[in-house]
């Protein structure tokens, strides 16, 4: 009976990864590159509706203008932020790199926080959608409600596309929070889940939006204990791809939304 043999010149180790890099990286790469789709998309339907609707709807006064440029502001530094923890992963100062990714989660928080109250402010003046709660005290008329009964295209694109990003930013500070403090964020993601739904009216769409974070504590306590881990810089460069994306869609949409659709008087 004859014996199998192997052959000799077989190599001792895997070929190399697809363009020399780490099979996380590649992930991350191709989920950011079908999510830009997702993006290209809401942003394609703002842009159509913007040229093919007549007199499309400049509502954007002096106040929102600021307020979008501090949260502006907020992303780009937390861009920096986030460019110095991949930094402090790679030369293993972890303490560095915590403190940075808080930092950078901070900015996560505050960008989230004043685009909570823009949309809050722009709600209770009339600028809805019909699957929206009405807050006591809502505009039934004036300059926002016309719009929104007008032109039902701009709200339902505003919204969309904004309501898209702002949950992308919601959970990109969720997964920096894991990659900083593992199990130790779930107490604190839960806390912060509390502290939204009971901060926020019943007739805020925020208030029942605030779940996300409620499923997000229980997929990474799922996450955490089942597969615990210490994250190193990998890991954390992977996570900054994501952050870097988030931050790059709204440069996109700042000017297009906000600046484009501006009062000049």
């Amino acid at each position: 009976m004859a014996e199998a043999t192997l052959p000799h010149d077989m190599p001792s180790a895997y070929e190399p990864s697809l363009f020399g890099t780490y099979s996380k990286k590649i992930g991350m790469w191709l989920f950011l590159l079908s999510d830009s789709l997702t993006f290209g998309a809401l942003l394609y339907s703002y842009s159509y509706g913007r040229i093919s609707t007549p007199n499309w709807p400049t509502p954007f006064h002096s106040e929102s203008i600021v307020n979008a440029t501090v949260m502006t502001a907020f992303l780009l530094t937390s861009s920096l932020t986030m460019v110095l923890a991949v930094r402090a992963a790679v030369h293993k100062d972890a303490r560095s790199q915590r403190l940075w990714l808080l930092a950078t989660m901070a900015c996560g928080l505050a960008f989230i926080i004043l685009h909570g109250r823009e949309w809050s402010k722009l709600i209770a003046e009339g600028l809805t959608l019909s699957i929206f709660p009405k807050p006591p005290g809502h505009a039934a008329a004036g300059e926002l409600a016309n719009i929104a009964h007008s032109v039902p295209q701009f709200p339902g694109t505003f919204f969309g596309l904004t309501g898209m990003h702002m949950l992308h930013v919601t959970l990109g500070v969720v997964y920096l929070g894991v990659v900083a403090l593992g199990r130790k964020f779930v107490p604190i993601l839960l806390v912060l889940w509390l502290a939204a739904w009971l901060g926020t009216p019943s007739y805020s769409p925020f208030h029942h939006a605030a779940h996300i974070l409620l499923l997000a504590a229980a997929v990474c306590a799922f996450i955490v204990w089942l597969k615990p881990k210490v994250y190193d810089s990998s890991d954390v460069e992977v996570a900054g791809l994501y952050w870097h994306f988030v931050d790059l869609v709204w440069m996109f949409i700042f000017p297009l939304v906000y600046l484009m659709s501006a009062r000049i008087f």
